[in-house]
């Protein structure tokens, strides 16, 4: 059989924290790091990775059930992401792939999405499934959730699916609106650090986002925010604490946040960095405040992402901007530095972290797909 290569990008979310599992809208960049693999399809029903950082697994596709001893594993997202085709008519079968990444595992760039994005974009080459890109990001979410055993929302598998810098409006997840932006941030690079922080025993915390927003949508008989009016809730607070101080602050956050998302895009599209960035600072300023995602209050003792924070701001104040990114609690922090400063904001940030953990990225055009040639 023939060798194919197919590869997959990481995500930065710039705009959006904790709006897209309640169907609102995030901006979302595909970035220059990726999950590659060699393949060849192998005319069976067993699928054979072989991952440079996970080591070996062998999957049997006649078999599509969940399987608890996979739960956590790569194993799970492939099963995951063949069931999702399965189920909704796509053709799957056996491959042989080897797999390698560049993309920091744990580092909240979506190592595992870009993952689950591959999978999918391997059946789509060698079976002809034609998927859509959105459906491949449908796969992906629906793997990590009910195969993999993580809560996730719908942002990461798309932004690595369709590559680029987005606004994605998820209001009708099964087809998201997905508006390209044109980024005009001379003179800026994008930086994600990985404080190191462990997200072992973090799950309730990252459940209990969804499950307080929800309740709140559902004192409106809604299943997600972004099917309530704002003036409604707004004129509810009061009643609404019966539920939790927390899980309204967090719908104040989603409001709030969900109309950010347009206003950062306005303001990249027409070049007016210093709105941008004080945008991005009031982002990160209502995740601190509002939503409560940048330390887990189960573990106060442990606040790295507080410290990046912190730092950054003493770093920054003035020429750039910083915010919690990605799900939160633990992970990692997103700046945008001037590029006079690239050098004096990474030592910094790693004299406190340690060597490698400030990441520069660039956006990349090309979502998930087939490459041409030996990567």
């Amino acid at each position: 059989m023939d060798t194919r290569y197919f590869s997959a990008p990481g995500r930065v979310e710039i705009g959006g924290n904790h709006t897209d599992h309640q169907h609102g809208r995030v901006l979302a960049a595909a970035i220059n790091l990726e999950t590659t693999a060699e393949v060849r399809a192998n005319a069976t029903d067993i699928v054979h990775i072989d991952d440079a950082a996970f080591g070996k697994d062998e999957i049997d596709l006649r078999y599509l059930e969940p399987v608890e001893e996979e739960k956590g594993k790569s194993a799970a997202l492939v099963r995951g992401v063949a069931a999702w085709f399965n189920e909704n008519g796509y053709p799957i079968g056996g491959f042989d792939a080897e797999i390698s990444s560049n993309i920091p595992f744990g580092a909240g760039l979506s190592s595992s999405a870009a993952f689950e994005v591959l999978i999918g974009n391997i059946f789509n080459g060698l079976y002809g499934a034609g998927a859509s890109s959105a459906g491949i990001a449908q796969a992906g979410q629906f793997a990590e959730c009910e195969y993999f055993g993580k809560p996730s929302g719908l942002m990461d598998q798309t932004a690595s699916s369709f590559g680029g810098l987005n606004v994605i409006d998820f209001l009708d997840p099964k087809n998201p609106v997905i508006s390209p932006v044109s980024a005009k941030l001379n003179g800026f690079s994008i930086c994600v650090t990985d404080t190191g922080g462990s997200h072992a025993d973090l799950t309730p915390d990252y459940a209990a986002v969804p499950i307080e927003m929800g309740t709140v949508a559902a004192h409106f008989g809604r299943g997600y925010l972004s099917e309530v009016p704002e003036e409604e809730f707004r004129s509810s607070i009061a009643a609404l604490r019966r539920y939790g101080d927390r899980a309204v602050l967090r719908a104040i956050h989603f409001f709030d946040e969900n109309e950010r998302v347009l206003k950062q895009a306005e303001a990249l599209e027409k070049g007016d960095t210093e709105r941008f960035l004080e945008l991005i600072v009031e982002s990160g300023r209502s995740s601190l405040a509002y939503l409560q995602n940048v330390f887990s209050p189960a573990n106060p003792h442990n606040q790295g992402l507080t410290i990046a924070l912190s730092l950054s701001e003493r770093l920054l104040a003035g020429k750039g901007a910083w915010r919690v990114h990605g799900g939160g609690f633990a992970g990692t922090i997103l700046a945008f530095v001037p590029d006079d400063l690239k050098g004096e904001y990474k030592t910094g940030i790693e004299n406190v972290f340690g060597p490698g953990r400030c990441h520069f990225l660039n956006i990349r055009e090309q979502g998930g797909g087939e490459a041409l040639g030996n990567r």
